[in-house]
């Protein structure tokens, strides 16, 4: 169960997100690197947690436009922010678009 704060960013109802936003938020390769580490693991990731070759202000400029495009799940547990892809939730509302975008990521590695 995610717990949510008044700490805790706002997320988009998927209905509202389009191909286009979700697209253009896959499109950069450290983002996608983000969406396939969340895709692996097996609980939420705290934001300092990923393997990522950027700084932390660029991480965070990241992981925004994920929240923002309905990829991710962002919630403070204590003091750290976590982590989640939006996994069933994306997938009713764009079937089989994660799990290929997850597996070209992985294939290209």
């Amino acid at each position: 169960m995610v717990r949510m704060d008044d700490r805790t960013p706002p997320h988009p109802d998927l209905r509202d997100v389009t191909l286009q936003q979700v697209l253009e938020a896959l499109v950069d390769p450290v983002r996608r690197s983000i969406v396939t580490q969340l895709w692996d693991a097996t609980e939420d990731v705290k934001c300092g947690g990923f393997d990522l070759p950027v700084s932390k202000s660029t991480a965070t400029h990241h992981f925004n436009v994920l929240r923002e495009a309905g990829l991710i799940r962002q919630y403070y547990a204590g003091t750290s922010r976590l982590n989640s892809l939006r996994g069933d939730e994306f997938e009713a509302a764009f079937p089989g678009l994660l799990e290929a975008i997850v597996a070209a990521d992985l294939a290209a590695a």
